[in-house]
């Protein structure tokens, strides 16, 4: 197993990523049957949880002297590695689909980076990024399938059990994996009886799959309005830590999704994009968690206002 390198994340963030808060209701608790505590990565830099591992990547890679950094992702990533790198001082370039929600583009643009369209139904991201890496000599970040970004993200879970000490589960959103294997190794390094649920909209249940079958399974890109989870596939780094770790996978309806984002809305005056809510949305159709102590990690801001909107109304 590659190490993951907690402490020295922790280490490399301090001071830079937002100590996050964690937000409670009692409305939402009464709902459930839960008692929840919401872990606030929307009020992260750059809007999300991702900035954790960019960063910590931007700066492993600029110690070891890259000349810029490549990156491929709909839009969180992108904005992190581009305000990563404008803070290391490095060159950036994101690969991003075509109908990455607009506020996120604009985002990635507005901290200084070149933006690559790509037409995430019938282009593969992945080679595009490399091509332009190895043309350029930069170095290239993926989303997840890194050890100094799962590192990276692995503080929100450091983070988290330092401010609720004695939780009995953490919910996170689950697309490539990197957020919820990171987590799974933090909080297990805190107290190995918490449990760990990632979760996925039903359209997207790759990881769900994958750890049914004991095997990577690849998908088409989903269709749904999570657009931070429209992964085809955990990497074999992020699939190995959740199989070790655990990590049991669920999934969630697009209408639970928007209900979830509503409830956040009214009971939380959070504003939240679509995957930051698979967490609530899981809460609410998981009897079975009755009675516990839950961590949700919501995962990011970054929605468009009226798309937002639209979806609310």
């Amino acid at each position: 197993m590659i190490e993951i390198d907690i402490d020295a994340a922790s280490a490399r963030l301090d001071g830079v990523a937002h100590r996050t808060p964690v937000m409670t209701s009692s409305r939402l608790d009464a709902l459930t049957g839960t008692q929840l505590f919401f872990k606030c990565e929307n009020l992260q830099r750059a809007g999300a949880f991702k900035f954790r591992g960019a960063y910590n990547a931007v700066s492993r890679a600029q110690e070891a002297g890259a000349g810029g950094v490549v990156a491929f992702s709909s839009g969180n990533h992108a904005q992190a590695i581009s305000l990563a790198a404008q803070l290391a001082g490095v060159p950036a370039t994101i690969v991003m689909p075509e109908d990455a929600p607009r506020i996120k583009r604009a985002a990635t643009e507005g901290y200084g980076a070149r933006v690559v369209d790509y037409d995430r139904y019938t282009q593969d991201r992945v080679r595009i990024a490399r091509e332009i890496a190895e043309r350029e000599g930069a170095v290239l970040i993926p989303p997840f399938d890194h050890p100094d970004v799962v590192a990276g993200q692995s503080t929100v879970g450091r983070e988290l059990c330092e401010q609720v000490p004695d939780l009995d589960v953490v919910v996170t959103p689950l697309g490539g994996g990197g957020l919820t294997s990171g987590v799974a190794l933090a909080a297990h390094a805190h107290r190995r009886e918490v449990a760990i649920i990632g979760v996925e909209p039903e359209t997207g249940n790759d990881a769900q799959r994958s750890l049914a079958e004991g095997r990577i399974v690849s998908i088409d890109v989903p269709r749904t309005i999570a657009d931070g989870v429209q992964t085809t596939a955990l990497s074999p780094l992020t699939f190995a830590i959740m199989r070790r770790e655990g990590v049991e996978a669920r999934t969630v309806s697009e209408e639970q999704i928007v209900q979830a984002m509503r409830l956040i809305a009214h009971n939380l005056k959070l504003v939240v994009e679509p995957t930051a809510a698979l967490g609530l949305a899981c809460v609410l159709e998981s009897p079975d968690l009755a009675g516990q102590r839950a961590g949700i990690v919501l995962s990011g801001g970054n929605v468009d206002i009226d798309r937002y909107a639209a979806l609310l109304g």
